[in-house]
């Protein structure tokens, strides 16, 4: 699991840095960094329960692995 924080739609609440300051801490201004975009196993259920929690959605806990687009054309269609 990856967190990441979506910059456009987060104003700052910091409620995700309340709720998992293992991997989040607050910038001078209260915007979220994220330490580890890697959640440890044992912190993923705390991870998804932050990322539900925010206000704007801008906290995303993808569980997806990192999708390589090696081999990937344009229009989505794999080049196979």
């Amino acid at each position: 699991m990856r967190l990441r924080v979506n910059p456009i739609t987060c104003v700052g609440h910091g409620l995700c840095a309340e709720l998992l300051p293992e991997l989040i801490r607050l910038d001078p201004w209260g915007f979220p960094i994220v330490d580890s975009a890697d959640v440890p196993r044992e912190l993923a259920g705390h991870a998804r329960r932050a990322a539900a929690a925010c206000p704007t959605l801008a906290l995303l806990a993808d569980e997806e692995s990192v999708v390589a687009f090696v081999g990937v054309r344009r229009g989505g269609r794999h080049a196979g």
